[in-house]
């Protein structure tokens, strides 16, 4: 059997396509309405090799006989188990070059692509992950993970397949991302796979609480004494400084974390240096993409220095090629990132044209992201290949690296950095965080509930200053800062439609979403 996720937040039109395209006869729901969405489908003729839908929630009658009418099954998932139950079977294992999963990558634009990652492709990948660990922090039966991020992303697929295969036991969060410290609190994980987004959150949140100067002084004294231990490759939550600081932040977490995990997105050195003395635990951080599995890179046990995402996993070759147009040199140590291994996934799904693309004639993936040689033989990720154009002056401009670094300005909790041909610079849409936002400003002497500062001339121009500043410390040329922000209040999201169920900004749709204002940010900054 192979397994193709579906999230309801694909929207209709991808649902559809991904149907028919993988010709998926089967899709397990939870909820009724997901169900009647998928009958609606079948009665239009739009996905007519639909004919079962096995529902984990208690329906109706009618869903049932609507279903009927249309030539689809509707079962219960007790159904199936008691059904399971009553036919024995003989286990017949698969081979490591069976499909096991078709994973629809987000899609930025255009449809999605159906990655097709085989049993041995998965295997590979987690082992590649054992393998560097097995020394310092194996798997133990004991372990528990809490589970909060998509199914559905290879990331936590993957970190899933590793705490199974060692007997141990996964918690799942209440469905809201609110509520995850209380859940947390109560299933005590010892690993937490966790993406950059909410490391960044956990940082701001601990600092704003930092809210004297002398409070602050004393924090960063603190975080600073326990970095200096994680350099000599101490990590421990025993110390005097943990006592005095650090202890109750671990507690928000259930007191038994040993390993944190992240990746998916760049995590910013600094975030991750002060988390990991923090914390008192091994924080690894990783670098991939679902072509690869979930990962292709990895922390070396040992070496906790941050601004890098570790070196090759075992089960995979990583080479750098020259990058013309952008100016990367591989014989400066730079250029696009290349994956080989029995991890890289088989191709596109019916799609031989993108695959072509992704693969060359060597089986070499190339990943479209920019990477450069460290000493110690690590790999930084500097730059992206994808997502890249061109300013009116003929300066190439990496939006996703810009933002990568705004977004680490502690009143931004979202950006989208705007750029255009027949324009010399850039422009912003920011959304600051509701939870920093007041008490940033407050310190500027600005008062106001969170919608009025999100309309506030004065504490935008102090954002944008901020911003400026964070960029010229991160090494950002003139070109690449942006020159006028509109303050949006209300976060991207994927309900919203502007973000991919994996996170990541929906580029086209946050461009036509906030056309109006991007129009105002040129004609006002002319």
């Amino acid at each position: 059997m192979v397994v193709v996720p579906l999230y309801d937040t694909l929207g209709p039109g991808s649902i559809r396509y991904i149907i028919n395209t993988a010709d998926i006869s089967t899709v397990i729901v939870d909820k009724p309405q997901k169900a009647l969405l998928l009958l609606e489908h079948v009665e239009r003729k739009e996905t007519p090799g639909l004919k079962l839908i096995i529902l984990m929630e208690p329906f109706e009658e009618a869903l049932k006989d609507r279903g009927q009418e249309c030539g689809v099954v509707i079962k219960s998932m007790q159904a199936v188990e008691d059904c399971g139950q009553q036919n024995h079977h003989v286990p017949v294992p698969p081979k490591p070059s069976d499909l096991s999963i078709v994973c629809f990558t987000s899609g930025t634009t255009g449809n999605p692509k159906g990655a097709m990652l085989t049993h041995g492709n998965v295997v590979a990948d987690f082992s590649g992950f054992l393998k560097v660990t097995e020394k310092v922090i194996f798997p133990r039966q004991d372990d528990v993970l809490i589970s909060f991020l998509p199914l559905a992303h290879m990331f936590e697929r993957v970190i899933q397949s590793v705490v199974y295969c060692h007997g141990g036991r996964v918690g799942f969060f209440q469905g809201d991302i609110r509520l995850l410290s209380d859940d947390m609190k109560a299933l005590c994980p010892t690993i937490f796979p966790v993406v950059p987004r909410l490391l960044n959150r956990m940082y701001d949140k601990i600092f704003s609480q930092a809210d004297t100067p002398l409070k602050r002084w004393l924090l960063e004294f603190a975080a600073k004494r326990k970095q200096a231990e994680v350099r000599s490759g101490i990590i421990r939550n025993d110390s005097i400084w943990d006592e005095l600081f650090f202890n109750k932040i671990q507690a928000s977490l259930g007191g038994c974390v040993r390993m944190i995990v992240t990746g998916a997105a760049p995590a910013s050195p600094e975030v991750l240096g002060f988390l990991r003395a923090a914390l008192g635990c091994q924080v690894y951080e990783g670098y991939g993409q679902t072509e690869c599995t979930a990962g292709c890179t990895f922390t070396t046990p040992g070496d906790w220095t941050s601004g890098h995402v570790g070196a090759p996993l075992p089960c995979n070759h990583i080479k750098l090629v020259d990058v013309e147009e952008l100016n990367y040199w591989t014989r400066k140590g730079e250029g696009e990132i290349c994956v080989r291994g029995p991890n890289v996934f088989k191709g596109y799904l019916k799609d031989p044209d993108k695959t072509k693309e992704a693969l060359d004639s060597d089986g070499w993936l190339h990943t479209g992201d920019i990477g450069q040689w460290l000493p110690a033989g690590t790999l930084k990720i500097i730059d992206r290949k994808k997502h890249i154009f061109k300013l009116a002056q003929g300066e190439y401009v990496a939006p996703e690296k810009i933002e990568n670094i705004y977004v680490r300005s502690e009143p931004v909790a979202q950006t989208y950095v705007h750029g255009d041909s027949l324009k010399a610079y850039l422009v912003g849409i920011v959304v600051p965080d509701p939870e920093v936002m007041p008490s940033w400003a407050q310190k500027r002497g600005i008062e106001g509930t969170y919608a009025e500062l999100c309309t506030n001339k004065e504490l935008k121009k102090a954002i944008l200053e901020d911003m400026v500043k964070l960029g010229k410390e991160s090494g950002l040329h003139s070109f690449e800062q942006v020159k006028a922000i509109h303050i949006h209040s209300d976060m991207f999201s994927v309900q919203n439609g502007l973000l991919t169920p994996t996170l990541k900004a929906k580029r086209p749709e946050l461009r036509e979403y906030f056309k109006k204002q991007i129009e105002e940010l040129y004609s006002v900054s002319m």
